[in-house]
């Protein structure tokens, strides 16, 4: 079959987009779905929908008089074959690209067939259609949207999403390939392996008589991480993948369970190399898909972004940086600065006006169940002076320093925040309640400007951090120190410590105080305050790569259970190498200014992780328990 641009088939002439001026006159057959109708007298006109667009039909005569649901039996959403003469609309629509033209049906018994009708069996009483508008701006919820996913595809919002979403990844095959890499498969049921997240597993269906594998399970892949770099160390230099991963973790709009990832890894490069190869990218699929130049990216260090932001993940699209005001607050009697172990604000430009009951607004979101603050300490800088809701605690003068460190003028609103050190893998409480308040502001005020485009790299990570569960990778456990002597020189010594260490000997917590000063060959890449991408320069070394298992608690027999094979390659000639990982359907989410996830994957999970169109996850059936 030959495709045209009209996608013409033995059901079709036309799709529902492709109708212009020029072709009135012509006999068309279209096929598509019921929008919507509407009559005037006797006669009918009727939208219809498919993929492409959508074209207005006129019934005249007697096809109008008769044509309505009582009378042929179906209503809105019910696909039709029409045959008709496309002739010019005597009111167009400006912003339909068809709304030049209509096709004309005059005899509906001959020029119309009924495809398929839709069933409203389930649906509420006296239903002529879905149980939500398909339109742009639906009145259906997300979980009955979800419940009815192949209804909620029709609407043209996800269909453009989808179409996006295709662009982005043709793009991204063409640019690698003009660069040398190839696609590669790696495998779906692989060993689990520790990734920063609970794996989702398989049961082994065994079947031999000795019942050998009984109880043994798969992991799904929460990213090919091991596999691409034994496809470095088999020589493969270059490699891509566009792959589904798993991860069992809490959920939110930006995350699903099963999401797509841009994988990929080189041979033979240094952080720079990979820095520069994967910017010139995402520079590509911009000015592709978007017509912007991104330019240049600014780069910033973990620490220098923490300190400024709060976030490892800061949105450059806005200042409202933060100011360290800890020594200057304390020891005026004002007992929550005080007794806090950091205090820092923002300077928000031309807010004094903020009233009291926005300002309360802003305090209950601190001290909200989401962000966990302990309170918010506010001052205004009016013509008539200071307003402050700690102002019996402190003099001008003592305020007056505030103003002058976070360089606030008249005019201006000030907002203080404070926290204790939660020793998190983010640091500082304050730091997290400073980054959520930054950004709540930013969007109230409405500067998130969408058409607005601020990329950075987020570099030299720390190696570990401390977490809830005590202590781990920042990353991953593949992930290189940095190579200058003086962190080559910690590694070494914290390897010799730990070969002193007896049998099933706990790591003394001076050798975890010490690993926690080693900084990472790691990097992020963030666009707009959400994290799209980030990799790191691997570990090739055999005893680094065992040091660093060691420190995150793993005996040897249990490093050459799971991870034997791994350190067998490594000896075996290993090449540097480094990668990255993007979130594609991050990318996709971002470029189609979508508020989810969701409405940018054909099928995703709802918010607790369900499909609740399929029903899943569910019980087994018994043949397979």
């Amino acid at each position: 079959m030959n495709l045209t641009s009209d996608l013409k088939t033995h059901y079709r002439s036309h799709h529902c987009g492709a109708l212009r001026k020029k072709h009135i006159g012509r006999h068309v057959t279209l096929c598509g779905w019921i929008r919507r109708y509407r009559r005037m007298g006797a006669i009918l006109w009727m939208d219809l929908r498919d993929r492409y667009g959508i074209t207005q039909l006129v019934f005249e005569g007697k096809s109008g008089a008769h044509l309505d649901k009582s009378g042929i039996g179906f209503g809105r959403e019910a696909l039709l074959q029409i045959k008709g003469e496309v002739i010019a609309r005597v009111s167009p629509n400006p912003n339909l690209p068809t709304g030049d033209i209509e096709v004309r049906i005059v005899n509906m018994e001959e020029d119309m067939t009924v495809l398929a009708t839709f069933d409203t069996t389930g649906l509420p009483e006296g239903s002529d259609g879905p149980p939500f508008l398909i339109e742009d701006k639906t009145d259906g919820g997300e979980e009955l949207r979800l419940r009815h996913r192949y209804l909620d595809l029709r609407r043209a919002t996800l269909q453009r999403n989808l179409r996006l979403r295709h662009k982005i990844c043709r793009v991204i095959r063409d640019e690698l390939d003009a660069h040398d890499f190839i696609e590669v498969e790696t495998p779906m049921l692989v060993k689990s392996t520790p990734e920063g997240a609970r794996d989702f597993v398989v049961p082994y269906q065994w079947h031999d008589k000795q019942q050998v594998h009984r109880g043994d399970y798969y992991a799904l892949p929460q990213s090919p991480q091991i596999f691409k770099q034994l496809l470095m160390i088999g020589g493969l230099d270059r490699y891509y993948q566009i792959v589904r991963c798993f991860r069992d973790e809490d959920l939110r709009a930006d995350r699903q369970p099963e999401f797509t990832q841009l994988d990929c890894e080189m041979a033979f490069v240094q952080q720079e190399d990979v820095l520069n190869c994967f910017e010139g990218l995402v520079c590509s699929i911009f000015r592709q898909i978007k017509g912007v130049d991104l330019g240049p990216f600014p780069r910033l260090t973990w620490r220098e972004a923490m300190a400024r932001y709060g976030t490892d993940k800061p949105d450059l699209r806005f200042g409202l940086q933060a100011t360290h005001l800890t020594e200057l607050v304390q020891g005026h009697g004002f007992e929550p600065f005080d007794t806090a172990e950091a205090v820092w604000g923002m300077c928000v430009k031309g807010q004094a006006a903020y009233s009291r009951k926005q300002l309360d607004a802003l305090a209950d979101f601190v001290r909200s169940q989401q962000i966990k603050g302990k309170g918010l300490v506010y001052v205004k800088l009016q013509e008539s002076g200071i307003t402050s809701s700690v102002r019996k605690h402190y003099t001008d003068d003592q305020i007056n320093q505030w103003v002058e460190k976070m360089k606030a003028k008249t005019g201006d609103l000030l907002l203080l925040v404070f926290g204790n050190d939660h020793h998190g893998p983010r640091g500082l409480e304050v730091q997290r309640v400073f980054s959520a308040l930054r950004t709540h502001v930013a969007d109230t005020l409405g500067l998130c400007n969408p058409d607005k485009w601020t990329p950075l790299w987020i570099t030299d990570f720390p190696l570990f951090a401390k977490t809830e569960d005590g202590f781990g990778s920042l990353h991953h456990p593949f992930t290189a120190a940095q190579a200058s002597k003086e962190q080559t020189d910690r590694l070494a010594f914290i390897g010799q410590e730990l070969k002193k260490l007896k049998k099933n000997q706990e790591i003394p917590a001076s050798l975890q105080t010490e690993a926690l000063r080693l900084n990472a060959q790691a990097y992020d890449m963030v666009v707009n305050g959400v994290e799209i991408g980030g990799g790191s320069i691997r570990i090739t070394d055999t005893r680094v790569q065992q040091t660093i298992f060691r420190l995150l608690g793993l005996g040897e027999a249990e490093i050459k259970a799971r991870f034997g094979f791994l350190l067998d390659a490594l000896r075996r000639a290993a090449p540097p190498h480094g990668g990255i990982a993007f979130g594609l359907d991050r990318i996709c989410m971002l470029l189609a200014n979508a508020h989810s996830l969701r409405d940018v994957i054909a099928f995703p999970k709802n918010s607790a992780g369900r499909d609740t169109m399929m029903g899943a996850p569910a019980p087994l059936p018994k043949t397979h328990a």
